[in-house]
């Protein structure tokens, strides 16, 4: 039977892992700290980010790296992009040839605007990285643990990996896809947040469906010619890894981005937006990365650029929305 340990408390890592474990595979829940152990095993549930949903009797909650990954077969890491390395590091020892990696974050590292699989590949043994898979899509954790109908995919290298991925994910109410296209579905899973950023933006400043139906399709084009760019195939930008997951980001109430970006339309200073928030909005530094990637490539990401503005320079956004608007007139494709 299938051992799977989980990395990240986060509102994802514990959906994964209490999703997991209601299909009856044993699963280890790892915490940062003996005090996170203590209070999560006595209250029975992650208060913090899912109060009320009690763990499954399969799922062990413990700081000790041995007992989680001892005997274990798949790793799951759902931890912010920017400790994503950090965690890898942290647990390195632990693993041995027999661990299928499965990164289930979305975004780019810091400074290196390294995706997470590139992560796995830098600081673990080919042996192991070279069967790493990578999840996304439109998935709402609070969707998915309400068990309302959801759809992710999953990418590897190894097409045996990813189906095996597939069928520990897969349920009743939660159905996978597999994918080859390692980058294009990271890429997608990162890049939507930026354009989420943006709708939140056009949200709270209370302009209609026009803006927002224009926003997200343009946005969609700006992001694939730069996945497209780092070698990812087009046609999953248009799947559920990319237009699939920037519907769900760019329109939901349960979207961090969207939040942040409504937030700044009201006037509200981004350090204070992101103090008050307990989850990480991965956008405002997958902003930076992304253009970083896109000057490297010569990628023309106007959306991107004129958020970063937004963010780092202090442009009003409504600036912003007419400069884009006033760009110079050109054909749709």
């Amino acid at each position: 039977m299938e051992k799977i340990a989980v990395i990240g408390t986060t509102t994802w890592g514990t959906t994964l892992a209490i999703h997991i474990a209601k299909k009856g595979i044993p699963v280890s829940l790892l915490t940062r700290t003996k005090e996170e152990t203590s209070d999560l095993v006595r209250a029975n549930e992650n208060t913090r980010f899912l109060p009320g949903i009690p763990f499954p009797n399969s799922l062990e909650i413990t700081d000790s790296q041995v007992k989680a990954l001892k005997n274990g077969t798949i790793l799951v890491i759902a931890v912010p992009s920017q400790s994503f390395r950090t965690n890898v590091l942290r647990i390195k020892r632990h693993l041995n040839d027999s661990y299928i990696i499965l990164s289930a974050t979305k975004g780019l590292e810091k400074t290196s605007a390294l995706r997470m699989s590139q992560i796995v590949e830098e600081t673990l043994p080919p042996s192991i990285s070279k069967a790493t898979c990578v999840l996304s899509g439109p998935n709402l954790a609070k969707e998915v643990i309400f068990e309302k109908p959801s759809v992710s995919v999953v990418a590897s290298k190894s097409a045996r990996s990813a189906r095996r991925i597939q069928h520990i994910l897969t349920s009743d109410a939660f159905r996978i896809y597999t994918s080859s296209d390692v980058i294009g579905v990271e890429m997608g899973g990162a890049l939507k947040n930026i354009i989420a950023l943006g709708s939140g933006i056009c949200d709270g400043f209370g302009f209609g469906e026009n803006t927002k139906a224009a926003f997200i399709t343009r946005g969609l084009a700006e992001i694939t010619r730069l996945g497209v760019a780092l070698g990812a195939n087009a046609r999953t930008f248009a799947g559920l890894a990319g237009l699939g997951d920037l519907i769900a980001t760019s329109t939901s109430a349960l979207s961090r981005n969207r939040y942040v970006g409504q937030q700044l339309a009201r006037g509200i200073k981004l350090s204070d937006i992101l103090t008050g928030m307990d989850n990480v909005a991965e956008g405002v530094h997958t902003t930076t990365e992304a253009l970083t990637l896109a000057r490297e490539l010569g990628v023309d990401m106007p959306i991107t650029a004129a958020t970063a503005r937004i963010l780092f320079e202090d442009i009003s956004p409504r600036l912003a929305i007419t400069e884009l608007l006033q760009r110079p007139a050109r054909t749709e494709l």
